[in-house]
């Protein structure tokens, strides 16, 4: 049981995460809300406080969010002069391609908007990733868990969001740990300029950008080290001849790879200091 004293000081994204701290799989829960005389409360907290009580389903936090924005509003973002935009491309492709624009300008450079928006590497392993149905059933919450996953900005973020399903949903299954894991590959490849990451029994692929951040010769001497496992295929592709019928294998595998091109960029790059 939870009680949160004046509730009407609370925004509706507070209460929702107050209220979820309590209760866990067939534990039932309450929470009470505590407020002054229905007369002293102002229009906004009288509107959060009747969309909170409304919203009681696994999978109402969008709901919920959709009921803050119309509350406090989302300013110019969404008014008449930006609204033809956004109703055009769908407000989140609208924002990516801000965030794509004030970064370029920040850079002193033209923003390039007929470039493809870059999603990071794509990382395929041949192993179920995935947040399976009977640990988490309800198909709009993975939904959003996926969108947030996947929008993760490092693995500091990464692990934290892996705390709170856990802390909400239970242990996580193998299929959701691999999924995490092949997230966090994702993170670390792409300050790499790495492409593309494609793994199978019998061994894989690695795609590099046209203009990797990764040095040329770090990754030659990465392949001389490597005993005949790692070989160039064309000028931007590096294979790996190694039987992994494991998942796990695959997945340290590739981690041990992106950490060796890490170090070995790091010791390239210390050495050319240097020198």
């Amino acid at each position: 049981t939870i009680i949160i004293d004046r509730a009407d000081r609370f925004g509706l994204a507070q209460l929702h995460q107050l209220r979820g701290r309590v209760g866990r799989s067939h534990h039932r829960a309450y929470a009470y809300l505590v407020t002054p005389p229905e007369s002293a409360l102002t229009e906004d907290a009288r509107k959060r406080l009747v969309a909170i009580e409304s919203m009681e389903e696994l999978g109402s936090g969008f709901l919920l969010a959709t009921h803050d924005l119309e509350i406090r509003g989302a300013g110019e973002l969404l008014g008449e002069e930006q609204s033809g935009q956004i109703q055009e491309i769908g407000f989140s492709l609208y924002l990516e391609l801000l965030e794509r624009a004030v970064a370029a300008l920040r850079q002193g450079s033209e923003p390039d908007l007929e470039r493809p928006l870059d999603h990071g590497p794509e990382v395929d392993l041949h192993i179920p990733a995935l947040l399976p149905e009977d640990y988490m059933p309800d198909v709009h919450m993975r939904l959003i868990l996926y969108k947030r996953i996947a929008s993760a900005p490092d693995e500091a973020a990464l692990r934290e969001l892996q705390v709170e399903m856990i802390d909400r949903f239970g242990l996580l299954p193998e299929a959701a740990k691999a999924l995490f894991e092949v997230t966090r590959l994702k993170l670390r490849a792409a300050p790499l300029g790495i492409r593309s990451i494609k793994m199978h029994g019998r061994g894989g692929r690695i795609a590099f950008d046209p203009d990797p951040a990764v040095d040329a010769l770090s990754v030659i001497e990465l392949v001389q080290r490597s005993d005949g496992e790692l070989r160039f295929d064309g000028q931007d592709t590096l294979r790996i001849n190694r039987t992994m019928p494991d998942d796990k294998q695959r997945l340290q595998v590739i981690a041990q790879l992106l950490n060796a091109l890490r170090t070995a960029e790091a010791a390239h790059a210390t050495a050319g200091e240097r020198g």
